[in-house]
């Protein structure tokens, strides 16, 4: 029988909690579905609402996934892999694409099962949806400043400073330097370069 390679992950937001009771329990739950359990991630002290880049333990543990050493991802909730659906969703795809399966303890999915994929699918439905509704907001708001006269966006660079601008570079300054100087983005100075 081939014993599944399964990296756990486990998370705490706060040096007062302890991963200890995430740990047993996945454990004890390998030992029962049969998981060569090769890799333990820990990330203390670190909340999930965090990006991979600021999850040392994750990051490892996703550099993992990418060279497929492991067949499954286990973690004792949804929750302490992310508090972002969106990157959970990501994470989910990234799993997926390699053929990777997820076993969340507390919600008691397994995608190894049949019934476990298809529940995947279902919260892959639910967060489109939510990304669709909070752009849909995000548009519907823009629109109801934009007719009530507001302005969407930075504000224009006086004409003064885009004066200012064009000399800086006329002298030989480079776009930081300038943008820099007369305080205003790098973008800026870019266009502003660009439309000489």
């Amino acid at each position: 029988m081939h014993l599944m390679k399964t990296a756990i992950y486990a998370r705490v937001s706060t040096d007062h909690q302890t991963t200890e009771n995430q740990l047993r329990d996945l454990t004890e739950t390998g030992g029962r579905l049969g998981w060569d359990i090769i890799h333990t991630f820990v990330d203390d002290g670190i909340s999930g609402s965090k990006g991979r880049d600021q999850r040392p333990a994750f990051n490892q543990m996703m550099q993992a996934v990418n060279r497929r050493e492991i067949d499954l991802v286990a973690a004792w909730s949804v929750d302490r892999l992310s508090r972002s659906l969106s990157d959970l969703v990501g994470f989910m795809d990234d799993l997926r694409s390699r053929d990777i399966g997820l076993y969340l303890h507390q919600q008691n999915l397994d995608t190894t099962t049949p019934s476990g994929r298809a529940m995947l699918g279902l919260l892959g439905v639910f967060a489109e949806f939510e990304i669709a509704t909070t752009r849909s907001r995000v548009i519907a708001g823009q629109q109801r400043a934009r007719a009530q006269g507001k302005r969407i966006g930075r504000p224009p660079l006086q004409g003064y400073k885009m004066k200012e601008v064009r000399q800086h570079l006329i002298s030989g300054k480079s776009i930081r330097q300038t943008a820099k100087l007369v305080g205003c983005s790098v973008g800026m100075v870019h266009r502003i370069k660009q439309s000489q």
